[in-house]
């Protein structure tokens, strides 16, 4: 027993006690320890200056404000004054610099890949996904397939007039619809649809179809169906669809044409944010 429990003792050497007792139990009039008495002082006397200094008391209209004047709106308000600093710091650097400059510097690179990731989720998640995965009809990013171009200059090209878009400046080339133009019969569609599928594994062609496709789909296509970026002419040897591989897809593709259309996104987006998103879409793997 402590010191100070041995005071509480009275004369029979017993604890003092409140006089209160249930079922045979006594409660004891001992105080509180000193040091927890020094927290409770000290605890007060901190509240009394915490109301002094910050908005504490409800009023009419909000609360006071507190000799400091201080409030979570304008410590936030304070932060964001430095975040912009920098911010504009940045985006002045990126508006004077090439995108080789800009990929040289790693402070520079890493604001605008992270500028370009949030753009990318505000303007293109939509059509393009969250992972920029794509789906039927909307370019996968992330593969090494680029109808228009992969290197970072065609990106920002393409971000910035669409295809097929509105825009006077647009990049477009319109494939025929030859089943429904009737430039080829349905057993010639049918035909190539069968030579273009044989293309990937080498197998052996349909011969007709080989023909039909060198009269009509080579100017866009090439020989042997590489593709042509200058023209957004897909790889046909590739695994990469855009449309699908299954035979009733490309049948489809044939007779009726595919001719999707990007909107362009110059005057809807400042050049620094559609700088980096060309950035950051070229970072995501595909990017030549």
């Amino acid at each position: 027993m402590t010191e100070e429990n041995k005071n509480q003792k009275n004369p029979d050497n017993k604890p003092n006690t409140t006089g209160h007792e249930w079922d045979g139990i006594s409660e004891y009039n001992i105080p509180a320890p000193r040091w927890w008495l020094i927290t409770w002082i000290i605890c007060i006397i901190w509240a009394f200056g915490y109301w002094i200094f910050y908005p504490t008391w409800p009023i009419a209209g909000g609360n006071t404000k507190g000799s400091l004047n201080w409030t979570q709106q304008s410590q936030l308000a304070e932060s964001q004054k430095e975040i912009d600093a920098k911010k504009a710091t940045h985006l002045e650097k990126i508006s004077h610099s090439n995108f080789a400059q800009i990929q040289k510097d790693p402070q520079l690179m890493e604001f605008a890949l992270n500028g370009g990731r949030a753009a990318f989720k505000e303007n293109c998640a939509a059509c393009h996904g969250t992972g920029a995965q794509g789906a039927k009809g909307f370019p996968n990013l992330n593969d090494d397939d680029w109808l228009w171009g992969g290197k970072i200059e065609d990106i920002y090209q393409t971000i910035r007039f669409g295809i097929r878009s509105a825009h006077d400046k647009t990049r477009s080339n319109q494939m025929p619809a030859f089943g429904l133009d009737k430039v080829l019969k349905k057993d010639e569609v049918e035909a190539v649809a069968e030579y273009v599928l044989s293309l990937p594994s080498k197998a052996s062609h349909n011969a007709a179809g080989e023909k039909i496709f060198a009269q009509n789909c080579v100017a866009c296509h090439g020989v042997g169906g590489k593709g042509n970026s200058s023209l957004g002419a897909p790889n046909l040897t590739d695994a990469i669809w855009l449309y699908g591989d299954t035979k009733e897809d490309l049948l489809f593709s044939i007779t009726y044409a595919r001719n999707g259309v990007m909107p362009y996104w110059v005057g809807r987006l400042d050049d620094n944010t559609i700088k980096q998103l060309a950035i950051y879409v070229h970072s995501l793997g595909g990017g030549e």
